[in-house]
């Protein structure tokens, strides 16, 4: 064995070490962008979604209609100019809008409070219940 072959061999290492190190550094840039224009077009259908329902969308499946490339995010995370698209869209496509809600559409609860069942109403198991309710409360 020479002596200037062990100084080239592990330099030959070293550098075999670092190439490989450096596609891993690639792949992981590759991988970690890839990730973010993922993270990205979830956060844009999200805001989408929740814009398009404040805006009365009936069908949610319209955003489909939506050409990607129209959309931004600020750097805040919001998507950019969100209302005036939902805007457009609802004056192109007016089937896709009811009428624009902030609230449920469930109908308010009767004014009038519970009324209390009548003794003449029980069966004796319930007449016995209510009784013993009654006595404890006393």
């Amino acid at each position: 064995m020479n002596e200037n072959d062990a100084p080239a061999s592990a330099t030959d290492q070293v550098a075999e070490s670092l190439e490989l190190l450096r596609e891993r550094n690639a792949l992981l840039e590759r991988r970690l962008a890839e990730m973010a224009e993922a993270v990205d077009a979830r956060v844009i259908r999200a805001e989408l979604k929740a814009e398009a329902v404040r805006a009365g969308m009936v069908d949610l499946d319209g955003l489909k209609l939506i050409d990607p490339a129209e959309v931004r995010l600020s750097p805040a995370g919001e998507v950019e100019g969100a209302g005036a698209l939902m805007n457009r869209l609802r004056r192109s496509k007016p089937w896709l809008f009811g009428a624009a809600s902030t609230s449920s559409a469930a109908p308010a609860p009767p004014a009038t409070p519970p009324r209390a069942k009548r003794a003449a109403e029980m069966t004796d198991a319930e007449y016995r219940a209510a009784k013993a309710e009654l006595l404890r409360r006393r």
